[in-house]
């Protein structure tokens, strides 16, 4: 795939407290991070981004996000660092897919099926927006699903004898081959 003359339409609405997160070079980003919302839309995405977590006055939130109908939002510059994926947020981006995942059961043992396609237009988004990143962060190389780095298991909430992965986004129908043949980005931790 030739890369795209222009960036694609990505709409601005940073988070309330974007300008708190810690700043950092763009040379400093080497990995994307693909992640799914684990949510039922956009709205609820925005919601949950909004709410204060830490003592720093931020939350956890990614740094774009892809709706069903591939529109793109920026909820925090890629000059940020993001809470989005513990471990690797000072090198790292986050792009978070619209994907209902596990809600609302993420943690029951009986509700861990991601039976959720992602839409042609949201995959095409996000080839658009991972060429556009390539081509306009220099040090960017990798790219890992939210599950290939988080592998913590935690108490199932119907069953606390019982563990569940933490976090199985973006899921095994995420169309990885489609997506890496699109950008020249080697996946690692998989």
């Amino acid at each position: 795939m030739s890369a795209p003359t222009s960036a694609p339409r990505i709409a601005l609405q940073p988070l309330p407290y974007a300008g708190l997160l810690a700043e950092r070079e763009v040379s400093d980003i080497t990995l994307v991070v693909i992640h799914c919302t684990e949510l039922p839309d956009l709205a609820t995405a925005r919601e949950y981004g909004e709410r204060v977590l830490y003592d720093s006055g931020t939350g956890a939130s990614g740094h774009w996000y892809i709706d069903r109908d591939g529109s793109i939002v920026e909820y925090v510059p890629a000059t940020r660092v993001a809470h989005h994926v513990r471990g690797h947020n000072a090198h790292s981006v986050g792009i978070e897919l619209v994907n209902r995942g596990r809600f609302p059961h993420w943690y029951d043992s009986r509700h861990q099926a991601m039976d959720q396609p992602y839409p042609a237009p949201q995959i095409g988004a996000l080839g658009e927006l991972l060429a556009h990143l390539r081509a306009t962060l220099p040090a960017l190389r990798g790219i890992a699903g939210h599950e290939d780095l988080d592998l913590e298991r935690v108490a199932a909430s119907d069953d606390p004898a019982r563990t569940v992965a933490r976090k199985r986004d973006p899921g095994p129908l995420f169309p990885w081959q489609d997506v890496l043949a699109r950008v020249p980005l080697t996946r690692i931790g998989a």
